[in-house]
């Protein structure tokens, strides 16, 4: 046997074996196969105080954006809801079946920046609920006279996770068990100059909220270790 095709078979070999493994280790299950349920039907419309203003919607993505969600989602929800006391907070929440790597949650960092938002004090932080501590991401949006603070969070699986590197240590360690996470990002903002203000508003809003739904879609929401 001459070295050339020694190392031919090596090589065959090799990326034989690479084929195999790349085969082995693909995610193939999806964890939420066969789940149904509507995001319109999980969130109240009115609760603890809050109930749906008609007149404003959510930040509306541009149509490139908006050709993206629906590759990226299975089902989006854009409300805004106002309290008695006037103050309104807007909630976006967007559930994807399949997020394997190739499927990234469609983040407010870049959506809000792709519609001309200067992205400011961005920070994580944990929100206390009546059902564990959350953990969640706060940032401010800015355009023109517009300022934006935002809180959000990101389920995979069953687990609420930070952004960045939880999430794709979660991720992977789905697609190595050979299942195919699916995934939920919630979003609050609310537009006010006072940022701490802001998000003691946003909180309130989110305890209510939470409180106001079923055990099972509020572990959709907060991830199964917080149902409740």
């Amino acid at each position: 046997m001459n070295r050339r095709f020694a190392a031919s078979l090596v090589l065959g070999l090799a990326m034989a074996l690479t084929s195999a493994l790349t085969g082995a280790l693909t995610p193939k299950t999806r964890i939420a196969a066969g789940a149904r349920f509507t995001l319109e039907a999980m969130i109240p419309a009115s609760f603890g105080g809050w109930t749906v203003d008609q007149d404003i919607v959510p930040l509306k993505p541009d149509p490139d954006q908006e050709a993206m969600l629906a590759r990226l989602y299975d089902q989006t929800l854009a409300r805004t809801y106002v309290d008695r006391a006037g103050n309104r907070v807007m909630l976006s929440i967007a559930y994807g079946g399949d997020q394997s790597k190739s499927l990234e949650l469609h983040l407010p960092e870049v959506c809000y920046v792709a519609q001309g938002f200067q992205m400011l004090n961005s920070r994580p932080d944990t929100l206390a609920t009546g059902f564990g501590r959350l953990p969640v991401r706060r940032l401010v949006a800015r355009q023109d006279r517009r300022n934006e603070p935002i809180t959000y969070w990101i389920t995979i699986g069953d687990k609420a996770v930070n952004s960045g590197l939880d999430q794709k240590l979660r991720r992977l360690a789905y697609g190595l068990s050979g299942k195919i996470p699916d995934g939920m990002l919630v979003r609050v903002s609310t537009i006010q100059v006072n940022e701490d203000e802001a998000y003691r508003v946003q909180d309130r809003f989110v305890a209510a909220m939470l409180g106001a739904m079923a055990p099972p879609d509020r572990a959709r929401l907060l991830g199964a270790g917080k149902a409740g």
